[in-house]
C-alpha cells in the first residue's frame, strides 16, 4: 500500500509538471486547452479502467491517482527535455 502511495504521489508530481509546462511550449490558448482536457480526459479514462479491479477504497482510490498520472508521465518526459534544451513555442 505504500509503495502503492509513493507510485501515485510520483505520477501527480508528473501531471502537475505537465499541466504546469503546457503553456510554456505550445503556441495557442485553443491548443493548450486542447491538450489539458484530453490528456485529463485519458488520465481520468485510465484511471478508472484500473481502479474498476482494485480491492477496497483506498487501494482504488490510489491506484486511480496513479493511473491518472501514469498518462501523464511521457508528456512530462518531452517537456522536460524542451526545457532542457531551450525549445520554443511549438
Amino acid at each position: 500500500m505504500i509503495l502503492l502511495a509513493f507510485v501515485a504521489a510520483g505520477a501527480l508530481a508528473a501531471a502537475i509538471y505537465t499541466h504546469l509546462q503546457i503553456a510554456q511550449f505550445t503556441a495557442g490558448t485553443r491548443r493548450v486547452w486542447l491538450l489539458r482536457i484530453l490528456l485529463m480526459g485519458v488520465g481520468m479514462a485510465f484511471g478508472y479502467a484500473a481502479a474498476r479491479y482494485a480491492g477496497d477504497a483506498t487501494t482504488a482510490l490510489l491506484v486511480y491517482l496513479a493511473g491518472f498520472g501514469a498518462v501523464h508521465v511521457p508528456a512530462a518526459f518531452v517537456l522536460f527535455i524542451k526545457r532542457a534544451r531551450g525549445a520554443e513555442k511549438s
